[in-house]
C-alpha cells in the first residue's frame, strides 16, 4: 500500500500535540521575560517560550523520521493555519469595544499587553516558524537517506542546528531590527539559538524512545528517496 494511503495509529495524535505546543508557546510564553541564575553562566534572561517551543522541533524530527517529509509538511501547514487563526482571533478580541465597568477598564489593558502583539512580531513568528520547520524537516529527511538510517542523534542535532538558525534569526530580525540596539539583538538571538539547540541534545534519549516505539507500532520507517520537497503543497 502506498505510504500516502496508509492509515496510522498515532499520526493524528502527534499532529494535535505539535499544534498545541506551537500555539501555547506562541501565545502564552512570549509575553514573559524570565530570569534564572545558572551555575557557571550566572544570571540569564530569556523568553519563557524557550522552555517549550523547542518541543515543536522534536515533534518535527519524530514525524520526519517515522512518517517522512510529506506527512511532516502537512503538520507544518496545519500549524501555520492555527497560528494565522490565533493571530486573527487575538486581533479581533483586543479591538472589540470592552464593556464599561471597573473590571474591564483594567482588564482591557491587560489583554492588550498580552495579546496585542505588533504586526512585526506576529509576522516574524509565522515566517520564522515556517522557514525553520521546513528547513529542519528537509535536512532530517536528506540526512536519513545519506546515512541509510544510521546515527539518529546526528540527524536530529544537524536538522535542529539548521532549522533553529532560520527560526531564531528570522524572528528577531523581522520583529526587532531597528527597534532594539543591534548588540542586544545579536546577544539575545544568539542565546536563544544556543539554548534551543541544546534542548535537542538533552531530549535525544526521549526522541530515541519515541521513534523506536512509533516505528514498531506503525510498522513504518519512511525514507524520502523520491519525495518532492517543495514546501508549497499539502498532499503527501
Amino acid at each position: 500500500m502506498p505510504s500516502s494511503a496508509r492509515q496510522y495509529k498515532y499520526y493524528d495524535l502527534i499532529m494535535v500535540a505539535f499544534v498545541c505546543v506551537l500555539l501555547c508557546s506562541n501565545l502564552i510564553a512570549p509575553a514573559k521575560a524570565a530570569q534564572l541564575t545558572l551555575p557557571l553562566l550566572g544570571t540569564v534572561t530569556f523568553g519563557a517560550d524557550l522552555l517549550f517551543f523547542p518541543l515543536s522541533y522534536i515533534f518535527g524530527d519524530i514525524l520526519t523520521e517515522v512518517y517522512g517529509y510529506g506527512r511532516d509538511r502537512r503538520v507544518v501547514w496545519a500549524g501555520f493555519a492555527a497560528l494565522l487563526f490565533a493571530a486573527f482571533m487575538a486581533f479581533v478580541v483586543v479591538h472589540l469595544p470592552p464593556a464599561r465597568n471597573a473590571f474591564m477598564d483594567v482588564y482591557q489593558g491587560q489583554v492588550e499587553a498580552i495579546f496585542g502583539n505588533t504586526w512585526r512580531i506576529v509576522a516574524g513568528s509565522i515566517i520564522a516558524f515556517c522557514c525553520g520547520s521546513f528547513a529542519n524537516s528537509f535536512v532530517m529527511a536528506k540526512m536519513k537517506v545519506w546515512s541509510n538510517g544510521r546515527h539518529l542523534w546526528a540527524r536530529t542535532m544537524g536538522s535542529t542546528v539548521v532549522g533553529q538558525l532560520f527560526d531564531t534569526w528570522l524572528f528577531f530580525l523581522i520583529a526587532f531590527w531597528g527597534i532594539w540596539p543591534q548588540e542586544q539583538l545579536v546577544a539575545v538571538a544568539t542565546t536563544q539559538y544556543l539554548f534551543k539547540t541544546a534542548w535537542e541534545g538533552l531530549m535525544t534519549p526521549v526522541t530515541y524512545r519515541v521513534v523506536a516505539f512509533l516505528k514498531k507500532a506503525e510498522n513504518e520507517d519512511y525514507y524520502d528517496r523520491d519525495t518532492n520537497f517543495t514546501p508549497f503543497r499539502v498532499r503527501v
